[in-house]
């Protein structure tokens, strides 16, 4: 349930420091969108789907949808989508499956062909898009955006372009929507200091490489926990997943795999010079015992556990009271990226606003597109978006001023976010659909704002989304998948290797050697042909 917890909290704290997402037009209680809808017809000439407000079918209409399931509540009896299917008058049959099992069961549907009507939450990878879509498996959606069936959709398209040309595939379909939020900064936690440790060390946060090993050093050997005891460990992590993208940017890095640098150019990380810098300083504090040595065994739980214990200094986490217990506060800094040797450095890797996977397709089984576009459409847009990430009006939260769309919470017993799971299925999965900062006007607390002000002045300013939503062909795909699988192995391999010590530094020039021959080069190949089509493409 944590991390189901983590990931739902994020959508509510991230969302003020970015762009804001101007699609969510007029604040209209039919869903219509106002001007988006501008011009369009009251019904379609197919089905007798309307193209404006609600119920969107003028008869009843069935359809199956799959999708993953948290497990918290029945979809069926969940207040969100019996709201959705009284404004649709569309009803949904649902075929899903636990969280752990969905990938499983989503082969094994494209296989057998007994298909459902639409993927919700699917996590259609872009191999999966390309392959499923070229069979026919999956509708193109481009048509039915086009022709006036989601407005929402096509309004932020027409407001965001690359966000169009990042799903549309090699054949000029696009297959899957995904979810976007333009005001999104995190791929993940990023780095926290412990507010303690800086207070009792008489510490500022180090600005350099140098100055953050000396910070840990002190750490290390001047007892800032103050219990007599050499206990404290500078520095954690779980088998560096949980540090590697923040630690990568202090030499230049956007990416742990591959990126485009500011020119455009594409690098596979682990052959360069910065991937080499990096590994040195982690070898270096790994030496003098500043790097925990229990990195590569120890579970995230027990990682925690340190910091419940108050013996940890500098470490990875959504937000830091996750670690260190307490209640949410600005008394724990995010820490700020420190520049290296190389050149332009620090850089950050910020999310790019949009799922890498589809969120959203519909099926060729499927008996009324036009109508599955408009039922997704909505959540596209502020009334959508805001019934399906905080439940219907005056259950969580009430209006304090609709037509700025200001909220504030309701009171609830226990705690709100298990209580929003069993409203929505927006809880815990990677659905479709939009945040922005509008959606949270009036519901964000006092850390809320503190961590917007954390990222504007930490983050943003050295800012950069790694690399866009890219489609390959499925032949280019089918040896970018291999190559990827075997060198991810090696690298993984050598990565915790050359910073214990096991491999020396010394054999870099080996080991780059190696990557090449198993096809690094092939890859940077591959994807700066792929990242030159997008950025040719309008």
């Amino acid at each position: 349930m944590k991390k189901i917890r983590k990931a739902s909290l994020i959508l509510l704290s991230l969302t003020a420091s970015a762009v804001l997402l101007q699609a969510c037009g007029s604040n209209a209680e039919d869903g219509s969108n106002g001007a988006a809808n501008a011009g369009s017809n009251a019904n379609a000439s197919d089905g007798g789907v309307k193209k404006e407000g609600f119920p969107i079918v003028d008869k009843p209409l069935t359809l199956k949808l799959m999708s993953q399931d948290v497990g918290v509540a029945d979809w069926s009896k969940m207040p969100v989508m019996q709201e959705m299917e009284k404004l649709s008058g569309i009803h949904m049959e649902y075929q899903n499956a636990p969280v752990d099992s969905f990938v499983t069961k989503k082969n094994l549907v494209f296989a057998s062909g007994d298909l459902p009507d639409i993927f919700y939450a699917a996590e259609l990878t872009p191999a999966e898009q390309v392959t499923y879509g070229t069979q026919g498996v999956l509708v193109p959606l481009e048509k039915y955006i086009d022709e006036g069936y989601a407005p929402n959709i096509k309004k932020i398209f027409d407001e965001h372009p690359d966000i169009r040309k990042s799903f549309t595939t090699p054949d000029g379909h696009m297959y899957a929507l995904p979810n976007i939020d333009l005001s999104a900064v995190w791929y993940r936690g990023p780095m926290w200091y412990n507010g303690k440790f800086l207070k009792a060390l008489n510490a500022t946060e180090p600005k350099t490489t140098d100055e953050l090993y000396a910070y840990l050093k002190r750490v290390k050997t001047e007892d800032p926990n103050g219990n007599g005891k050499a206990d404290e460990i500078p520095l954690t992590s779980v088998k560096l997943d949980d540090l590697r993208m923040y630690f990568l940017g202090f030499w230049g890095i956007y990416n742990e795999v591959y990126y485009a640098d500011k020119d455009g150019k594409v690098h596979y990380t682990p052959q360069e010079e910065g991937y080499k810098g990096y590994l040195t300083f982690l070898n270096k504090l790994w030496k003098e015992d500043l790097l925990d040595h229990e990195t590569f065994s120890q579970t995230d739980d027990q990682k925690t556990a340190k910091g419940k214990n108050n013996q940890v200094a500098l470490f990875n986490n959504w937000f830091p009271y996750f670690m260190l217990g307490g209640e949410p506060s600005g008394d724990n800094p995010l820490m700020t990226p420190v520049s290296s040797e190389i050149p332009g450095s620090p850089v950050y890797g910020k999310h790019p606003g949009l799922s890498s996977n589809g969120a959203f397709a519909i099926s060729s089984s499927n008996p009324n597109p036009e109508a599955s576009m408009r039922w997704i459409d909505y959540q596209y847009g502020y009334e959508g978006a805001t019934l399906f990430s905080q439940g219907p009006e005056n259950t969580l939260w009430k209006y304090t001023n609709k037509e700025t769309h200001e909220k504030e919470w309701l009171p609830v017993e226990g705690d709100r976010e298990e209580a929003r799971g069993k409203l929505t299925p927006n809880y815990g999965i990677p659905s479709p659909g939009m945040a922005s900062a509008e959606l949270t006007k009036g519901l964000k607390s006092d850390f809320d704002a503190w961590l917007d002000k954390e990222n504007a002045e930490k983050l943003l300013p050295i800012a950069k989304a790694p690399f866009p939503n890219v489609y390959l062909t499925n032949d280019q795909q089918t040896e970018a998948t291999t190559l990827l699988s075997d060198l991810s192995t090696y690298v993984t391999q050598m990565e915790a290797k050359f910073v214990t010590g096991q491999e020396p530094l010394a054999n870099w020039d080996k080991y780059v050697a190696q990557l090449k021959k198993m096809g690094s080069d092939k890859i940077v190949e591959l994807y700066q042909s792929a990242y030159d089509t997008w950025n040719a493409s309008k």
